[in-house]
């Protein structure tokens, strides 16, 4: 995942961070294998088999964009991830600085040797309201950044 460095109204830095590579793995292994089937069946029905690769190839589209449209960020407000392709799709889930435990992300061998994380900010109240995102491009990065403002965050408003 990239990550771009911006200014929020307050003037104070924020962070983009972007999904990696590693994200569009799965994608690819999905069309190649649906294409292989697709073209299987052409031993029985070419028809068949054209629309099956058609219908593969639109996914795969569809998938790459989909996952070219995740941006993970922080501003004044909390910590925000953008997604959507589709008009009706589109839109920010996040959590508020005020209701943040935490950030961490997951460690592996993939994870280490690709700088692909999986993080997730931890919700105070609720598990259902925190953000779970894989593959992202220096996570560990995204982790340090989430967990500093939340503490200057912290100290702010114990002022």
């Amino acid at each position: 995942m990239e990550s771009s460095i911006n200014e929020t109204a307050g003037g104070k830095p924020f962070y983009q961070f972007r999904l990696s590579w590693v994200a569009y793995i799965r994608p690819v292994i999905v069309f190649l294998g649906l294409s292989g089937l697709g073209i299987a069946l052409g031993l029985v029905n070419e028809a068949l088999s054209v629309v099956v690769v058609l219908a593969s190839l639109l996914l795969f589209i569809y998938q790459v964009l989909y996952l070219r449209t995740i941006i993970l960020f922080t501003n004044d407000d909390g910590v925000w991830l953008f997604r959507g392709l589709l008009p009706w799709k589109k839109g920010i889930i996040g959590v508020k600085w005020r209701d943040i435990e935490d950030a961490v992300f997951f460690t592996g061998f993939v994870s280490w040797a690709f700088k692909s994380y999986t993080i997730r900010v931890g919700h105070r109240f609720t598990k259902g309201s925190e953000l779970f995102i894989a593959n992202v491009k220096n996570g560990n990065d995204a982790v340090s950044h989430i967990n500093q403002l939340h503490r200057e965050r912290l100290v702010e408003a114990n002022r």
